[in-house]
C-alpha cells in the first residue's frame, strides 16, 4: 500500500471513529483523487472489516443486532486481532495464574503462549481450551489448563451460567484477559447478559485486568454493562488512544499493539 493510500486509510478510520460515517465525494475532494480510487479504498476497508459500504460512502462496522456467532467472527479483522493477541501474550510471565475469557481475539492470544513455565490458565472458552491443551501436549509451555464448566453456548462456543460463575468465585488469579463486546468512556459492555456476567466475574477474581480490543470496539456501548473503566489496569488495542479519552484513562496503561514491532515503545496515557 502506498504512502498516500495509508494516509487515506488513517483519515477514513479517524472519521469513522468520530462521526461513524464517511462520504465518498468528500473524500475525493479532500485527497484530490478520483471517485474510483475512493471506492477501491472503501471496498478494501470493508473486506478488512473496518466499515460497511452504503450508498454514497460507508459507515462504521457495528453489530447493532447483536454479536455474530463465534465461527463467523473468526474471519473478521484477523490482522488486527493477531496484533492485539500477540502483544497481550507478552504480558504473561513465568508462573502466572490467569483467566482467559471467550472470543476470537483471546483465542488468537492462546496461539502465542510459548516458552513459559508453570502457568495456570483458566478459561470458559472451548476453542481456547483446545488450543491450550494442544500447546501443552506439544511442550510449547508448561503448567495446567482449567476449564470452568457450565451451560454451553452453542453459538459462542463457551460456558456460562450459574455453575460457571460459582466455579470462578472459588478462584483468585494474577491476571484476567478479557475481550468485551465494546469499550467506551462509560465502561465495558457485552451483547448478552450471561456473557457480561462471566466477564464481570473474571474481572472480579483477578489482581490485574487486561482488556483486549481492536479498533472496531472503541466507542461501542452494547446492551449489558460489565464494569466501569476504573476496574481496568491495561488496554491492548491496535489503535492509539482515541481523541478525548486521555483524561479518563490517566490510571490505565494503553498499549498500542504493533508499535513494538516497528521499533517503538508501548504508549501509556498520562
Amino acid at each position: 500500500m502506498s504512502i498516500l493510500a495509508v494516509e487515506r486509510k488513517k483519515f477514513v478510520l479517524d472519521q469513522l471513529q468520530t462521526s461513524g460515517k464517511v462520504n465518498a465525494s468528500e473524500l475525493s475532494r479532500v485527497f484530490d483523487v478520483s471517485m474510483e480510487t475512493i471506492r477501491r479504498d472503501l471496498d478494501l476497508l470493508e473486506k478488512e472489516g473496518y466499515l460497511k459500504r452504503v450508498h454514497g460512502g460507508a459507515v462504521k462496522s457495528n453489530f447493532d443486532l447483536g454479536e455474530p456467532p463465534f465461527a463467523q467472527r473468526q474471519n473478521v479483522r484477523t490482522a488486527s486481532k493477531q496484533k492485539v493477541a500477540k502483544c497481550a501474550a507478552k504480558l504473561i510471565n513465568h508462573g502466572d495464574t490467569f483467566v482467559m475469557g471467550g472470543g476470537t481475539t483471546v483465542l488468537e492470544m492462546a496461539n502465542h503462549i510459548r516458552g513459559l513455565t508453570k502457568l495456570t490458565i483458566v478459561t470458559n472458552s472451548l476453542p481456547t481450551a483446545n488450543v491450550l491443551m494442544d500447546s501443552l501436549n506439544q511442550g510449547l509451555f508448561s503448567g495446567e489448563v482449567i476449564f470452568v464448566g457450565g451451560a454451553l453456548h452453542a453459538e459462542q462456543h463457551s460456558s456460562r451460567g450459574a455453575l460457571c460463575e460459582i466455579m470462578l468465585d472459588h478462584l483468585k488469579v494474577n491476571k484476567a484477559f478479557v475481550s468485551p463486546g465494546g469499550i467506551a468512556l462509560s465502561g465495558l459492555s457485552e451483547y448478552e447478559i450471561e456473557e457480561a456476567a462471566i466477564s464481570r466475574k473474571m474481572i472480579g477474581v483477578a489482581k490485574e485486568v487486561i482488556i483486549l480490543v481492536d479498533h472496531s470496539k472503541l466507542g461501542i456501548e452494547a446492551l449489558c454493562k460489565i464494569s466501569p473503566l476504573q476496574e481496568i489496569d491495561v488496554i491492548v488495542c491496535d489503535q492509539e488512544v482515541p481523541n478525548g479519552w486521555e483524561s479518563q484513562l490517566e490510571q490505565i496503561e494503553w498499549i498500542t499493539a504493533g508499535i513494538e514491532e516497528n521499533g517503538g515503545n508501548n504508549s501509556e496515557s498520562d
